[in-house]
Order: structure tokens, then sequence, then C-alpha cells
């Protein structure tokens, strides 16, 4: 079966991507052979992920950029995603309906996925499904995250660039998450920059930038955009591929995607290692050691030193 998803993807087929996606998402046991096979055909797309706090208007500015994207002959992949369920709806219908005015666009996918709890916010299985859209041909695959706390950091497994998208009335968080959104961006964004603040807000970034942005980082610029009325967006879309420029020139950019390789490598080792350890004998073990507080008698590195050792005891 999944030979034929491989011709339907690399020939752009999004009857084909849809049901790559549901097997990647269902932990299929042919998702292993699939990806290997496209593998060579996922290394040209740039890959953007955009987070902020709730409210920040990722959304639209993700709309906005895909028409940017469309008017300058580029395809788009989009995942978007959401802390909640994909079988409850929430926010994840929300996403959808913003976006279905692309739904029989074939230069234009768009899949929500549920991060299922994970707490770097971006779905487990994301950077699979990024490269099913990357071989399709898709020239950019956007990532749209949740952006909640330190759940944003995720984001830079994923993405080439990342871009934080704040609002006038973020000052607060700029001030508690310096160190954690320079690392994080490379680009960020004032959107709703027609309210009061923005200016504050913009020259606050500026002198956090200057101050705390790691040495050989390139220094993140600060763009201003109203993405309900296209405001900005422009001059966005023209500094993304500027700075993405100069991460090539410096090396930047191949270095970020060896590392991501790197990280996905480690993370299915852990995987795999994890899924064959705990056996039902050791889930066994440890469900009777747990059963009640007061039968708890060793400190946690113990218990986890008993089931490393295969031990059946109690």
């Amino acid at each position: 079966m999944y030979r034929s998803l491989v011709h339907g993807i690399l020939e752009n087929d999004h009857g084909s991507i849809s049901k790559a996606v549901t097997l990647i998402e269902n932990g299929g046991a042919e998702t292993g052979p699939l990806l290997n096979d496209i593998y060579k055909s996922t290394v040209e797309s740039l890959r953007i992920g955009i987070t902020g706090p709730p409210g920040a208007g990722k959304s639209t500015i993700t709309n906005a950029l895909i028409d940017i994207f469309l008017e300058n002959k580029k395809t788009v992949g989009v995942i978007a995603v959401d802390p909640t369920s994909p079988f409850s709806g929430g926010s994840l219908l929300g996403d959808r309906i913003r976006m279905n005015h692309y739904a029989w666009d074939e230069r234009v996918f768009v899949r929500s996925m549920g991060s299922h709890g994970e707490l770097g916010g971006l779905a487990r299985k994301s950077q699979d499904v990024g490269d099913v859209l990357a071989a399709s041909g898709k020239d950019i695959v956007l990532y749209e995250t949740v952006g909640v706390g330190q759940s944003e950091h995720d984001i830079v497994k994923a993405a080439d660039v990342s871009i934080v998208v704040l609002v006038p009335e973020s000052g607060d968080e700029v001030q508690m998450m310096k160190a954690g959104l320079i690392e994080i961006a490379d680009l960020f964004i004032i959107n709703k920059s027609d309210r009061d603040g923005a200016d504050r807000l913009s020259s606050m970034l500026k002198n956090v930038l200057h101050s705390f942005n790691p040495e050989g980082k390139i220094e993140p610029p600060i763009f201003n955009t109203v993405g309900t009325e296209g405001v900005g967006i422009k001059e966005l879309y023209r500094g993304i591929f500027d700075h993405v420029d100069s991460m090539i020139g410096l090396g930047q950019l191949d270095k970020r995607r060896l590392a991501r390789y790197r990280q996905r490598v480690s993370a299915l080792v852990r995987e795999t290692l994890e899924d064959s350890f705990w056996t039902d004998d050791k889930k066994e073990l440890l469900y009777k050691v747990t059963k009640t507080s007061d039968r708890i008698t060793d400190a946690p590195h113990i218990m986890a030193e008993a089931l490393l050792g295969n031990t059946d005891e109690e």
C-alpha cells in the first residue's frame, strides 16, 4: 500500500498526502518505509515556524503569508498544531474554517494536528508530516503552533526559521521571557500594530535584542503588521528571505538542519528503547509497588535501577 502512497505524494496528489498523514498519526507499520522512500525529496523545502501567545493572530499571519507565497509562485503546506485532541474539535475546527478557501487549491495543503498533551506544543509526528508535505513539492512548510509559555521552544527543533508573533500588550511577557524569546526567534512580528503600545513594544524588543542576542546569532529583525488588513505582510515576506539568505551565507541554515536531523534520530532511538523496555512484567512490577503510597519504600531512582536491572522483585 505504502508504495502507491509514495507515488501519489511525489505527484502532489492530496488524497495520497492525506492518507499518508493519517498513517503517520496512527503509527502504522509502513510509516518507516514510506518516510525512507520519500526522504531524498524532502530537503529543498523551507520550514517556517510561527508561534506566540494565544490571541496574537498567528492564524491570521499564517493566512496572509500563504496568500503572498502564492502570489510569488510558491506552493505551501501548513501544519496547524493545537493543544486539543483532533477528535474533540475546539480551535482545530477554527483553523480549518479560516483556511477553508484553500481546500481545492492544489498549491496548498493544510492539516491540523493535536499535540496530545506534549509539552513542546508541537505534535510528536508533525516533523514526519512536514517531510510528506516537502516531498510533495511544497516550497514552504509552515508550522503554526500553540505557543504557550516555554512550549514555544520546541518549534526550533522543526523549523529552519522561527517567527514569534506578539501584540502591543505583550510587553510584560517580553520582560519575563527575554532570554527564551531570543533563543527561539529568528524574526519578531508585532501584530495588531494599529493598537496603542506597538511602538513602545518595538523599542523594548530592540533594547532586549541588543542586550541578550547570543554571540554569532543574527539579530532578529522586527516587523510591524496588521494581519487582518495585510499591512506589513510584503515587508515580512521580503524579511524572511533576506534572513534566510544571511543564514545561508553564515552557514547557519545548514547547521540548523544537521542539528534537527540528529535530534530526530535521538528522539526516535529514545522512543524505540522506551517502547521495548516496558514489558508487561515491568509494568506490573511498577503497578504493584505504587498501588498505594504506603507500599513505596524506595526512592524513585532505586526503583528505576531495579527496573533497568530487569528484576522481578517488589
